[in-house]
């Protein structure tokens, strides 16, 4: 398992404070904007079993990892199954077609957050139905859309987005489709205007709730880190995926 590596950083703190924060920055959202108020997932890739437990103990329950391998670890640690039984995983990373059976299988699994392609969701669809038992519930999902058209970056256009949307939402009853999510670039200027991939995301949004007659609020949308969760909030963002500024900063992955 890996090793805690970075100075001690006051956990608890950190959550507090950033649950403090998405508290007062929903609060003030415009009142044009109409989302739900905002899930806080604390991505602790790289971080050690102990730093998720002390903030599952904090309080926190929807946790994050990037990488299939960590969140096979993690969510099968055993001080983690025995210390916190309420814990939700989100992955958030990449997810190729052949480590499917093996995220699917993870114990506490609650999302997906990064379906980019039909050929994804549909493999995803046929792997959830055939696990134990038949009446569980349909798997949560987000759609990923590349907002910043960054090649190294996964996820589907913009423009495909809502047809990928109606696809799964159609035809795959073992899905359930809760909305969508970027990465976006990093490190974008503030000082110049409103994020683009924020924009561009909510765009989507706002395509997929008109054409489907759906309210605002019932479509989740994850955008926003460390770095920019509280300028996503104050767009519309109802998911933000938060690792820094609660675990403090981690190693570069070898």
């Amino acid at each position: 398992m890996l090793r805690r590596t970075m100075a001690e950083f006051d956990i608890k703190a950190g959550l507090q404070h950033v649950l403090q924060r998405i508290d007062e920055v929903s609060m003030h959202r415009p009142k044009e904007i109409i989302a739900a108020k905002p899930i806080l997932v604390a991505v602790s890739k790289t971080k050690p079993a102990e730093a998720v437990i002390e903030a599952y103990n904090a309080g926190q329950r929807h946790f994050g990892e990037n990488y299939v391998q960590e969140l096979v670890e993690k969510s099968q640690h055993p001080d983690i199954l025995s210390k916190c039984p309420e814990i939700k995983w989100h992955f958030i990373g990449h997810l190729q077609s052949n480590k499917i059976n093996k995220i699917l299988k993870l114990p506490n699994l609650h999302m997906i957050q990064t379906v980019d392609s039909k050929k994804l969701a549909t493999s995803l669809e046929g792997a959830w139905s055939k696990l134990e038992p038949e009446d569980k519930e349909p798997l949560r999902v987000l759609i990923q859309i590349n907002t910043s058209g960054e090649e190294a970056k996964s996820g589907i256009s913009p423009s495909e987005a809502p047809t990928l949307y109606n696809y799964i939402r159609t035809n795959l009853k073992n899905l359930q489709l809760a909305g969508i999510m970027t990465i976006g670039a990093y490190g974008f200027d503030y000082s110049t205007g409103p994020n683009p991939d924020f924009v561009s995301l909510m765009a989507v949004h706002n395509s997929i709730c008109r054409e489907n007659n759906l309210p605002p609020e019932s479509v989740q949308v994850s955008m926003g880190m460390s770095n920019d969760y509280e300028k996503a909030i104050e767009m519309g963002s109802s998911i933000v995926r938060v690792g820094t500024s609660i675990f403090g900063y981690r190693a570069a992955k070898a």
